[in-house]
């Protein structure tokens, strides 16, 4: 495809099932990112000192943060599992698989043991769910995003798939305000409640989920005949370079949101002043990262729509060049002890640093591959850079022990970098000349006309 060419398939206004096949991948990517995250914040808050024998808690936290990496570190495999059956057998089985492993492995947290309890059982069982947690959360984006990317009109993609990004700060903003709740209930109930509280919100989304039709771009697919044996392995044969761009992309997002956000909370309730006290306490934490993943849903739907307007590439370019410059500034303040630059902080890290990349990537990853492959192909590029994302609350507590705060501030300005380098090397997949030709087409389409692939 040339740098101003486009393979669009399905109609051309989308199918009437459009809403209902955002609104069901949303759902389970609510779900799904409820049952990952929560994890995330238990780590950070209470899976030190639950889950590991450590006199110093510093230690715990690095414990539990490597925990935390290892469903990270399974979400590759997820992908490749859940991208090579979904270009196989369809997006859908795919989405249905996930979230319901997801949402039975969530709740089994809710049920483990503590150290206390079982001694060394406790963060090995903790180690195993988490792994099947990663596989189910790996093989569900790819699926949830091409279900909506295919179903959507051709000029409003970034809109829709907008949507289904939005289902991570959805699902992050419930997580903590269980967790902002729950944080006042009595030993153990603190964290257990929060993942028991997950078998609701699965039972709500199966059943929204399971009524979304297939996609129309695959069952094209299938019925040209044009479905291959082995979907991976063409993908990685074909458009290595592109799987490689995209890791760099999601690098500089998600590692990003790791340091900015995961690793923050930490640093915040864990770091004492010369007065005894702590920068922020967990109240406050949770609290400010309530607010802003509430303002994020609204703001990665209107990324979204943004890449519809100006393109996918040039948002990524201006995001990533803001967040090396964000870097080192988001440190200083939260280092004030400010509750109001406390929460500023989460609230630029999240709804500008994060969410903006995002938004972007619901269309961008899947347009840089063929429709069959693109189930595979956008899932590899999406989840191997999880890895990385895993293992970066784990190496940015031990930069902070070496070097203080500053470590961890270049890490990000580092991440940031490599994710600029990625967009100014990754073609744009909707330029102008794209917009205006699709809106050509658009406009001279009858509603329900069946048009070919654009090409």
């Amino acid at each position: 495809m040339g740098e101003t060419q486009l393979d669009i398939r399905g109609p051309v206004h989308g199918t009437k099932d459009v809403g209902r096949a955002a609104l069901g991948s949303t759902a389970g990517a609510v779900i799904e990112s409820y049952d990952f995250i929560g994890f995330g914040t238990a780590a950070a808050l209470y899976f030190g000192t639950a889950f590991f024998h450590a006199e110093d808690p510093m230690v715990g936290v690095l414990a539990s943060f490597a925990t935390l990496g290892v469903g990270f570190v399974a979400r590759p495999l997820g992908g490749i599992i859940g991208g090579h059956l979904g270009d196989k057998v369809g997006r859908k089985p795919v989405l249905v698989a996930s979230l319901l492993i997801m949402g039975l492995a969530t709740f089994v947290i809710g049920l483990l043991p503590t150290y206390a309890m079982v001694g060394a059982w406790a963060p090995a069982l903790l180690v195993a769910v988490r792994i099947v947690q990663g596989l189910a959360y790996g093989a569900e984006w790819g699926g949830a995003i091409l279900m909506t990317y295919e179903h959507s009109p051709w000029n409003r993609k970034g809109k829709y798939t907008g949507w289904v990004q939005a289902g991570f700060p959805i699902g992050l903003l419930l997580a903590n305000l269980v967790f902002l709740v729950s944080v006042h209930l009595p030993g153990d109930w603190a964290w257990r409640v929060p993942f028991l509280f997950s078998i609701v919100l699965v039972a709500v989304g199966m059943v929204i989920r399971s009524k979304v039709p297939e996609s129309p771009v695959f069952d094209e697919a299938k019925e040209a005949g044009e479905l291959l044996k082995s979907p991976i392995k063409e993908v990685i044969r074909n458009d290595w370079r592109n799987i490689l761009r995209g890791i760099a992309l999601r690098i500089a997002e998600t590692a990003g949101y790791a340091v900015a956000i995961t690793y923050m909370m930490s640093y915040v309730t864990t770091t004492v002043l010369p007065d005894g006290s702590h920068l922020g306490d967990k109240d406050d934490t949770i609290l400010a990262l309530c607010i802003a993943a509430a303002i994020g849903i609204f703001a990665t739907c209107g990324w979204g729509m943004l890449t519809d307007r100006i393109g996918r590439k040039p948002q990524y370019v201006a995001v990533t060049a803001f967040n090396i410059v964000w870097a080192f500034p988001m440190f200083l303040l939260v280092n004030t002890g400010s509750r109001v630059l406390l929460i500023v902080v989460f609230i630029v890290s999240y709804v500008i640093s994060q969410n903006a990349l995002a938004g972007s990537q619901g269309t961008w990853f899947p347009e840089l591959f063929d429709a069959n492959v693109r189930s595979s192909g956008a899932s590899l590029a999406y989840q191997i850079s999880a890895m990385i994302s895993g293992i970066t609350p784990f190496a940015t507590t031990l930069l902070f022990l070496q070097f203080g705060w500053v470590g961890p501030a270049a890490l990000f300005a580092a991440y940031s970098l490599l994710g600029l380098v990625a967009a100014l090397v990754t073609r744009e997949t909707w330029p102008k000349a794209t917009r205006e030709a699709v809106a050509r087409i658009v406009a001279e389409t009858p509603q329900d006309a069946k048009v070919p692939a654009a090409h």
